[in-house]
Parts: C-alpha cells; sequence; structure tokens
C-alpha cells in the first residue's frame, strides 16, 4: 500500500524520551500515523490483506509498523504507527514499502490492493506527529528499554487533546507540571507526549499511557493525587481555559497485522510474530504471490473525515 506519509508505533499513540539527549540517543522524532475506519462488513478481507503486505515487507526487508484497533472508542477503527527519524524517512519508508510489495507481488498486482484497501475503508486520516521529549514523563532512555516498553505492552490509552486558538502556552506550562509531579511520584509512571504537525485541524497533543494488561489502568494514580489539592485547582482551571474538547479511547495492538521491527518482536516473539502471519509468511517465501481479491491496494487517498 502506497502511503503519503504514512504507517508512523504505538499509539497514539507512543512517545519515548523525556530529554533532548534521549531523542538522539533513540533518534526517533515523528509518529508516522494512518488511522481508517473500516468497513463492518469488509473487516475479514482487510486482515486477510494486511497480512498479506506484512508478509511482503518481511520477505522483502520492507517498512516496519504496529496495528492497532480502538476497543474502547469507535469501532472497527484501526491505526498504523511507525516511527520515523525525519520527514526525509517518511519519504523513503513509502519507497521501500512499495518496492517490497512491487517485488513480491509484481506492480500490477500491488496497485490493484492499493484499490481494494481503500474499498474496504469508510474513512481515512494520516497525520505526522512531533515527540514532545519534554512533556513525556518517566520514558525510556536508550533504544533496548524502548523496545522492551512497546514488546510487552497490549494496551494503550490515549487522551486526544483540542486547544483553544493561541492557548498552546497555556496548555505546555500546565503539561510540564504535570510531567514534573509525576517525575516524583512512586511507582513511576510513563506517560507519552506528542503534538500533531500536519494532518489535523487546530493544535491537537496526544497523551498516552502503555500497559500489558487492562488491569494495569486500575492502579493508575488520579490526576489529583498526582498534584494534590491546589496543584488540582490550577489544572482544572487552566483546562476549562485552554482546552476545547478532548477524547479518550484504548486501543491493543494487533500483532496479526502489524511488521514490528525485529527489536520489538526479539521481547515477545510469540505475541508479535502469530502463527497465522508466519503461515502467510512462508507462502510468500515459496515465490509464488498469495491469491489476491478481483480489485485489491495506489495511495490512499483522503476520504471523508470521520
Amino acid at each position: 500500500m502506497q502511503r503519503k506519509a504514512l504507517w508512523a508505533s504505538a499509539v497514539g499513540v507512543v512517545v519515548l524520551a523525556i530529554a533532548a539527549s534521549q531523542a538522539q540517543q533513540i533518534k526517533e522524532d515523528y509518529l508516522d500515523v494512518l488511522t481508517v475506519q473500516v468497513k463492518p462488513e469488509k473487516r475479514a478481507e482487510f486482515d486477510a490483506l494486511i497480512k498479506q503486505m506484512v508478509a511482503a515487507n518481511r520477505k522483502n526487508q520492507g517498512d516496519t509498523w504496529l496495528s492497532m484497533e480502538t476497543a474502547y472508542g469507535p469501532g472497527n477503527r484501526v491505526t498504523f504507527i511507525s516511527t520515523r527519524p525525519s520527514y526525509a524517512e517518511i519519504e523513503k519508508a513509502t519507497a521501500i514499502f512499495n518496492g517490497a510489495m512491487e517485488k513480491t507481488y509484481g506492480k500490477a498486482a500491488a496497485d490493484k490492493m492499493d484499490q481494494e484497501f481503500s474499498q474496504y475503508i469508510v474513512s481515512s486520516r494520516s497525520e505526522i506527529r512531533r515527540r514532545r521529549w519534554d512533556l513525556s514523563s518517566n520514558a525510556p532512555s536508550d533504544p533496548a528499554a524502548y523496545a522492551k516498553l512497546l514488546g510487552e505492552t497490549r494496551w494503550l490509552r490515549t487522551t486526544v487533546v483540542h486547544l483553544k486558538p493561541g492557548q498552546i502556552d497555556s496548555f505546555e506550562g500546565l503539561a510540564k507540571d504535570v510531567k514534573a509531579a509525576r517525575d516524583k511520584s512512586s511507582p513511576p509512571q510513563t506517560v507519552f507526549v506528542s503534538q500533531a504537525v500536519a494532518g489535523q485541524e487546530g493544535t491537537v497533543f496526544y497523551v498516552t499511557t502503555l500497559q500489558n494488561s487492562l488491569a494495569g489502568f486500575d492502579g493508575l494514580p488520579s490526576m489529583q493525587q498526582i498534584l494534590g489539592d491546589e496543584g488540582y485547582q490550577k489544572f482544572l482551571k487552566t483546562n476549562a481555559e485552554a482546552i476545547s474538547g478532548t477524547e479518550t479511547v484504548i486501543n491493543r495492538f494487533l500483532p496479526e497485522i502489524s511488521n514490528a521491527p525485529e527489536q520489538i518482536v526479539a521481547v515477545a516473539p510469540d505475541y508479535w510474530r502469530p502463527k497465522a502471519a508466519e503461515a502467510i509468511n512462508a507462502k510468500a517465501h515459496t515465490g509464488k504471490a498469495p491469491v489476491v481479491p478481483a480489485s485489491t491496494t495506489t495511495k490512499i487517498e483522503e476520504k471523508p473525515k470521520q
């Protein structure tokens, strides 16, 4: 599937460092994100098509991405996320993806698969999100710790924050206060923040917490507990003045339609390389292209807003 700066993490979703030095170590500054609303009656065909794309990219050293589905929020919403160090790398990743698809299936079949992808969805939104190292709390400081965190993650809770015009300074000041309080909390609470820099309307931030089970969200402290009574009152006041609206969703990773980087797979190979996906990958290695539906997936054109 060709992409216009697409398939950027996790989840909404996922920012991975707390300082500029950490950004240099991890060398990933952007999340390249594609979110699609799948037609309910086409979900099985959609998943099968993505598995074919996974097989092609694994076989021919193509692009990598993590896929997740909104479990609590709009149904049949699927998000694909890749991490990129620069805009230039986004463009390179698109070419790498297309090359892997054409090498595996041939250009004509790859183009048909692009068309099929578009027919399986109701709408799509592609975004570039910049990691906000300065607003994230207790994040991993090196690639190995980052890979371990993602490899063990199964669920992501993300709050999408829409700011009122002219309120970015107020929000960032509040976010830094929250970060400082979280950094001092015990046990440490890891929270990732990113900011949309393309593909969204207005100023939008994403605040994400990762857990290896839904039960993990039960023990998280409330904002009032983190900030204390006085800090919480300031938090409420700034929220009312600076924020126009929020949406909180819970997503879960979909390993069967992800092509996770090897460092992440190594953390939990049985999870990230489920047998069904491996079977498809084995077929691809025979040199025979899998059967492709009559119409199958060019570049995804932007569809009506969800």
